[in-house]
């Protein structure tokens, strides 16, 4: 390995001060009308991004692929997938969110390719050809009574199944920790690593902003490739396995990868990391790690899992309880605070909508509990990422079919537990996917109330999804002709964190209150840390139920006692009534002592 230089990601930083907002190409706008969002429709909706006053926009990968995984199985990494568009349409996009104030965050897959990418074919042809050892692959542990290969080891992959594939014609497995169709790079191999920092620095030099690596934290497999022992086939696996999750190498190559790449640039960089906890997010994102920047971390996604559920995984749903969610940020917010960064969401791709999981959906609760969950989150300390839709409110879709479904992850799961083993009547699949399923992010954004939710003007094209039925109530153009819609709420945060409030929202400690109310999530960001201004500090208070609520914080009383200066900054009701709390009522004081 080379030498390895360390920058230092201490002090006021860009990306620390940034909003991110996530794109999800194929649901965001259509602008050619196949039924598929592309790149152009992303480049015709920068206007609204900007109204709303994002100025990172996290683009998921756009790269040449087979589809397998919706574009995390790459088939080349130097070529944009014919669904979205051309790299000239990629270059246009660049040119114009730069124009536009915005930069551009890559999502960048390392721990895996498509089966189709051309390492593979030749990796697959023989075990003597130069690209074999691209990829991991292991000889069969023994062979069952009918010559059936036993895999090397009890590997469960993220979708369901053995994790190793049977190649028939080299006599060997491969290792898949996803789907089938994206075997797992070799990283051990230094030709690899080589290939994979220039293809970043390729990206860099072209103009790009940054990256979230995706599953970056699984590339280091453990010595001896051991059994997992909480592997169960009888279950629909759909967590990375803690025994593969960060591998003895892991940190060796993260910082070979940012001397070699980032670490060159002035650009930023999100993991995300299975299985992580404050402790290895500072190795991650220390700020003198020389890794990353920041990391996503999944503690918090957990809340509604019973882990001693029947369905296994995230499938088994749990109601959540307010001081469970608490404890995890709250742990996250103080034991990174001077050490490490971190990243703050309640969506993406991946999760179900935050006002559907930890909110309240209905008619008459979903514009406040939407604004609350907002309020709540954009007021810690960290990055904050903004899913597509999330600024408008979007919901959950219920479809009734499961051929209405485009994610595999979904699918397999249903026809593991109801189609082949009959374990779930349909409507109980359904539920499942209806509570947790990833397609609930996927339906196409709403811009309007037109077909397609203005997603798509094709009239005899029907989307790759289908668009959710609420798309009449819930549209870009509703929301901005109302002035206290959602979208609003949200561009008055993005304000208040790049403006008036930067250096307390961005910069200020964390500090916990009241953490077995299981109604109201209440904390204060306080002033000194960073530069800030000490004698400032914020108080946010957010009712998490449907019930009015009366709260007393000493921090309130103790400073009018004190005569120093108490201003309401941001709620989302039009008033204040003092310690009484409304159903779903956020509120930041300022305190100027």
């Amino acid at each position: 390995m080379s030498e390895i230089s360390t920058p230092s990601y201490a002090g006021k930083q860009w990306w620390k001060e940034a909003v991110v907002y996530q794109v999800y190409p194929r649901s965001f706008a259509d602008a050619n009308g196949d039924g598929i969002g592309d790149l152009k429709g992303i480049t015709a909706k920068l206007p609204y991004l900007q109204k709303l006053g994002i100025n990172v926009i996290w683009l998921s990968p756009v790269f040449d692929s087979p589809n397998v995984d919706n574009g995390y199985d790459i088939s080349d990494y130097f070529a944009i997938m014919g669904d979205f568009g051309t790299m000239e349409d990629f270059d246009e996009l660049l040119e114009t969110a730069h124009n536009h104030g915005i930069k551009i965050l890559m999502d960048l897959v390392a721990n895996h390719t498509s089966d189709q990418h051309p390492w593979f074919v030749q990796s697959k042809s023989s075990r003597e050809n130069p690209y074999r050892d691209y990829y991991i692959w292991k000889d069969p542990k023994g062979f069952e009574e009918d010559g059936t290969p036993i895999p090397p080891n009890n590997w469960a992959s993220e979708f369901g199944g053995s994790a190793w594939e049977w190649d028939e014609n080299t006599q060997q497995f491969y290792l898949h920790i996803f789907f089938k169709e994206q075997p797992d790079l070799n990283w051990e191999n230094p030709r690899v690593r080589e290939d994979l920092y220039s293809m970043v620095r390729w990206w860099l030099d072209k103009g790009v902003d940054g990256f979230r690596l995706d599953a970056i934290n699984i590339i280091s497999k453990p010595e001896g490739y051991p059994d997992d022992p909480d592997t169960d086939f009888e279950k629909h696996t759909s967590s990375i396995p803690f025994v593969i999750a960060h591998g003895t190498m892991v940190h060796p190559w993260m910082k070979e990868l940012n001397a070699q790449s980032f670490g060159r640039y002035d650009v930023m960089t999100v993991g995300e990391t299975s299985q992580t906890s404050p402790e290895d997010a500072k190795l991650w994102a220390g700020y003198d790690a020389g890794e990353l920047q920041m990391i996503f971390h999944f503690d918090h996604m957990g809340v509604d899992t019973d882990p001693e559920g029947s369905l296994g995984g995230k499938w088994s749903y749990a109601p959540y309880k307010l001081s469970e969610l608490k404890r995890i940020l709250n742990a996250w917010q103080t034991e990174l605070e001077g050490n490490a960064w971190g990243s703050l969401y309640w969506n993406n791709h991946d999760q179900p909508r935050v006002v559907s999981r930890f909110g309240n959906d209905s008619p008459q609760w979903r514009v406040k509990s939407a604004k609350q969950l907002a309020t709540t989150l954009h007021f810690m300390q960290g990055t904050p990422y903004i899913y597509q839709g999330e600024e408008l409110g979007m919901t959950n879709v219920r479809f009734e079919s499961i051929d209405e479904y485009r994610d595999g992850d979904s699918i397999r799961f249903y026809q593991d537990m109801h189609v082949e083993r009959g374990n779930l009547s349909h409507e109980d699949a359904m539920r499942a996917i209806y509570i947790k399923g990833r397609d609930n992010a996927r339906t196409p954004m709403h811009w309007d109330a037109s077909a397609h939710a203005g997603f798509s003007f094709g009239k005899d094209v029907q989307p790759w999804i289908s668009v959710n039925p609420n798309f009449a109530e819930i549209n870009a153009d509703a929301a901005l002709a109302d002035e206290n819609s959602i979208f609003y709420h949200y561009q008055q945060l993005v304000s208040l964190r790049r403006g008036e409030l930067k250096d307390l929202m961005v910069y200020g400690s964390f500090k916990p209150l009241d953490v077995e109310d299981e109604q109201v999530y209440a904390y204060e960001r306080v002033g000194g840390a960073e530069g800030t201004d000490a004698s400032q500090s914020l108080l946010v208070i957010s009712n998490f139920s449907e019930q009015e609520l009366e709260r007393h914080y000493e921090a309130l009383e103790q400073a009018r006692e004190a005569g120093a200066s108490v201003e309401l900054v941001h709620s989302n009701y039009a008033d204040d009534q003092g310690a009484t709390l409304r159903p779903y009522e956020a509120k930041v004081y300022r305190i100027s002592r």
